[in-house]
């Protein structure tokens, strides 16, 4: 009876750790997922996703590069890849290619170590989790 209790404590406490997810884009590359009561875009391992203020929405343009990207890594796209809907595609300055979704490059954070963290938000004023 005890080791029931105590599993059942242990589950309970597991899924309230660990995100909820709500919707597959892109065939699950992308999923809208609860974290803290929000639903934020992260990719298929619950790796939370950023957007940036410095790119500026819609116009097929990301400004994170060098430097920038090493810290902010795109959320990459295959080089054959084509729009879905809100999600769209990126040619990046050194010709890659990322995603965007409602016109905004989708950046992951380089100190974000585990599904669910979200250590990257509002780092600089500038950056903010992808909310869907």
């Amino acid at each position: 009876m005890l080791i029931r209790r105590l599993l059942a404590g242990v589950t309970a406490l597991a899924l309230t750790l660990t995100p909820a997810f709500a919707a597959d884009y892109m065939g699950g590359a992308v999923k809208s997922t609860d974290i803290g009561g929000k639903m934020v875009l992260t990719d298929a391992e619950g790796m939370t996703l950023y957007t940036f203020d410095k790119d500026t929405q819609g116009d097929g343009k990301s400004v994170c590069n060098g430097d920038c990207a090493v810290k902010w890594p795109p959320l990459m796209a295959a080089a054959d890849a084509a729009d879905e809907g809100d999600f769209t595609v990126v040619t990046r300055d050194d010709g890659s290619k990322m995603w965007a979704y409602k016109g905004w490059p989708l950046y992951y954070w380089y100190e974000d170590m585990a599904a669910g963290d979200t250590k990257g938000d509002g780092v600089g004023g500038v950056w903010h989790l992808a909310l869907e």
